[in-house]
């Protein structure tokens, strides 16, 4: 085929492409790749769907109203870790509960999340991965922005359904206002705007020396200080409870036994939760994100034979999940609550804390890495009735495909926005009918906003890092995972056949991120909105207004300015 013909036939290909989304201008508009595999297996998924539509519709006649949803989500935790006993025996420590929950649903192996906190989250909430709307990086105080109002959160999603929603937990997405999750959807909240690091920001810590620098009220006066508060976050805030349509408000203070009261808050919530909307026969929606770690805990005496920290915290996170199972089976609700339990990515292996224990386990790297150890965590669906016991299921999964999944349980699928691109595709077929059932053979792994590998199935290949030999045209970065599951050995001449392919699947995505194209997170003042703000927080934004004043730039341009490098900090993997 000479070089016109080529060109005139992959311009029709990938014309063909973009075709079905004239056609789908009513509906849910996917990335690229979903149309390669719906051209191929359409008929098939039509005809699942029946059958689906049609157990979904018994489920609802029996309780006179659509599944409830429980969805719990912890940190930094490798594939293997919990979920499988055996492997526990050999690090001393196990979470029965969880197991029991593997053992009786599915046991997802190739789960796949973001490579750090803020951007799963973001990720699930929104069913689009995050360089979409800028929520590719971890944040931290002041971060002066968070996730867009213009998102449309699962929360969202299933409200106009009419559902309960909760938050109760660890947020996250951001310190501005529009970001808080009462803001975002659901009907209560009670959450975090930043992570556990917070835990550290006290005298206790700055005392230890495990946090420099930021308790001033504890060292001599410095004579050559001249800038206050100069580098210290002054002002922060730890918890904000509120409701949908109201103002926030601060919750507890900023000290680590504020940090320590939340999860136990956050547990007795997420159950009143339930009762509440179980007595009301209300369908539900609820998010437990525990901040499960806390930097200053002393477990003494310790919770497990190894004594590392992470196996420590894991029994507060286990028996909630037992509490939680038998609550629904109280209740006699159990058959019609689907409750998914995952870790957000992998452990912290990049200078993690001393005495940790956060465990690589079978892949390579963790928390921040686009390898499978960062990217594939564990997680486990739970519903009698309604999934079958004891199933190891091998397909793709992705967690925005949660966000369709659960809308398309709730009756809510009309509510996804048709105007951008979502990511997560609709997973019910794999939760009721199992093994090979997944809509998906692919992922586009991101590192912070920058494209770090795509999976096709058993095949990788990186796009950061591939080495010197990258600028002839042929890297060594193509990997079967498969045969070598940390990614240490790269398949040049075994795999150069797949070069292509990949190359095209990257092309079809920036095609559709061309046609919808990317945006900013949101920016703001942090920490407006709330009806009991400290005199210190009111203080942040009237230091920017006076530096702002002094300066030749308004505060929109001090806001919306883009740091060059900044993407790469608080990622921690890089």
């Amino acid at each position: 085929m000479g070089s016109n013909s080529m060109m005139r036939a992959t311009t029709l290909f990938l014309i063909s492409m973009l075709l079905p989304l004239t056609a789908l201008a009513d509906k849910i508009v996917h990335d690229a790749e979903y149309y390669v595999l719906k051209l191929q297996h359409g008929d098939k998924w039509r005809q699942e769907d029946q059958e689906l539509d049609q157990k979904l519709r018994q489920l609802r006649q029996k309780y006179g109203r659509p599944p409830n949803i429980v969805y719990l989500l912890w940190d930094d935790t490798a594939f293997g870790a919990v979920g499988f006993p055996a492997l526990q025996k050999n690090f001393g420590y196990t979470t029965p509960n969880i197991n029991k929950m593997a053992a009786e649903g599915i046991n997802f192996t190739r789960m796949y999340s973001e490579p750090s906190c803020t951007p799963t989250r973001a990720a699930f909430l929104t069913g689009r991965h995050p360089v979409r709307h800028g929520m590719g990086v971890v944040g931290m105080p002041h971060e002066f922005s968070g996730m867009r109002e213009e998102e449309v959160t699962i929360a969202e999603v299933l409200s106009k359904s009419g559902y309960a929603t909760a938050f109760f937990g660890k947020g996250h997405l951001g310190d501005i206002e529009e970001s808080y999750l009462h803001n975002q959807g659901f009907d209560e909240a009670l959450f975090t705007p930043m992570n556990q690091i917070t835990s550290l920001y006290n005298p206790q810590a700055n005392a230890v020396n495990a946090v420099l620098g930021y308790a001033k009220e504890i060292y001599p006066p410095d004579p050559y200080r001249l800038d206050n508060p100069g580098l210290i976050p002054e002002g922060w805030v730890m918890n904000i409870e509120g409701k949908k349509g109201e103002q926030g408000k601060e919750w507890c203070g900023t000290s680590n036994e504020c940090f320590a009261k939340l999860d136990p808050e956050a547990e007795r919530r997420t159950i009143d939760f339930i009762r509440r909307n179980a007595e009301a026969k209300k369908p539900f929606f609820v998010a437990y994100w525990p901040n499960f770690l806390n930097f200053l805990a002393v477990y003494n005496p310790k919770n497990s034979v190894a004594g590392l920290m992470v196996a420590d915290a894991f029994p507060a996170v286990d028996d909630f999940v037992g509490q939680l199972m038998e609550e629904l089976k109280t209740l006699g609700i159990v058959e019609n609550t689907l409750f998914i339990a995952m870790a957000d990515n992998g452990p912290m292996v990049h200078s993690p804390p001393t005495g940790w224990g956060m465990l690589p386990m079978l892949y390579r790297g963790g928390k921040g890495d686009f390898t499978e150890g960062g990217v594939r965590v564990p997680a486990f669906a739970w519903w009698p009735g309604m999934i079958e016991q004891g199933q190891t299921v091998g397909d793709i999964i992705h967690v925005t495909d949660l966000y369709t999944t659960f809308a398309r349980l709730g009756g809510a699928k009309d509510n996804i926005p048709t105007d951008r691109v979502v990511d997560g595709l609709d997973q019910t077929a794999l939760l009721l009918k199992g093994d090979t059932h997944s809509r998906r053979d692919y992922v586009f792994i991101y590192a912070g906003h920058e494209l770090g590998a795509t999976v096709k199935g058993r095949y990788k290949r990186h796009w950061i890092g591939a080495g010197d030999v990258a600028a002839s045209g042929m890297p060594e970065a193509y990997f079967d995972l498969y045969m070598d599951p940390r990614e240490e050995n790269p398949q040049l001449t075994p795999l150069i056949h797949t070069q292509g392919q990949f190359n095209r699947m990257v092309a079809r995505h920036e095609l559709m991120k061309k046609k919808y194209p990317d945006v900013p997170n949101a920016k703001g003042i942090p920490y407006t909105g709330l009806s009991n703000a400290r005199p210190e927080t009111k203080a942040i934004a009237e230091r920017v207004k006076q530096v702002t004043e002094e300066l030749p730039f308004s505060v929109e341009n001090y806001l919306d300015f883009y740091l060059p490098g900044s993407d790469k900090g608080g990622d921690w993997g890089h």
